[in-house]
């Protein structure tokens, strides 16, 4: 899987787009059973179960294992965010960079002109709930600016949140709201420091694409 992000630039790592693609490979297969595809990225193999849909021939379930969470340096300008201290923040790699940061409300914070301060990582902003083990996300990502989901961000903002206590320790998944949809992330699986991502992948239409050198 080679993955392009809107501005051209090349992404190493999507854990929506690696579960659209092996969704398309199993219509394209007419599979109606179960199948384990293995991906390979910039970020290494993958391997993604698919299971159909008995109820909605359109879509399947789809489940990565995203790969170790790694922490990894602030990213260059981080200094320029004017991040309280105090406040939870995690710089974190699933197989690309990322910055979690914990704030109260994520409706209130400009999240467009902090994401343009630190271009070269995608940016969560992530806060609690509603439910006792869920958070809800919004997401910044490199390349692509404000986008309604992604899939490795949803992979970091919940090992993060499992970290900070925002979630029981004790939880093995964490539901994650963003606005396009909700994904599970399974932290510590299948091994402990891995996350496995979890939710379905619709087809929608086929289009016709010119890709220039």
């Amino acid at each position: 899987m080679k993955l392009f992000n809107r501005d051209g630039s090349s992404a190493e790592m999507s854990g929506n787009g690696i579960r659209c693609l092996a969704q398309a490979a199993h219509m394209r297969e007419s599979r109606t059973d179960s199948v384990v595809y293995a991906v390979r990225t910039d970020a290494g193999e993958h391997s993604v179960e698919v299971t159909s849909d008995n109820q909605n021939p359109n879509t399947v379930h789809a489940s990565v294992d995203m790969g170790v969470i790694e922490a990894i340096p602030e990213p260059n300008n981080w200094c320029f965010i004017g991040c309280d201290p105090g406040r939870p923040v995690m710089h974190v790699s699933v197989g690309n960079p990322h910055t979690v940061v914990a704030v109260e409300d994520i409706k209130s914070v400009n999240l467009l002109e902090l994401g343009l301060k630190v271009p070269q990582i995608n940016l969560e902003i992530i806060e609690h709930g509603p439910e006792e083990d869920a958070i809800t996300m919004r997401v910044h990502e490199r390349g692509a600016g404000i986008t309604r989901a992604c899939g490795t961000g949803a992979c970091a903002s919940a090992w993060a949140a499992v970290e900070w206590g925002l979630v029981s320790a004790q939880t093995d998944e964490v539901l994650v709201h963003m606005d396009g949809g909700d994904a599970l992330v399974r932290v510590n699986s299948p091994t402990p420091g891995r996350v496995t991502l979890i939710g379905p992948a619709e087809y929608l239409h086929d289009a016709i694409v010119e890709l220039t050198p």
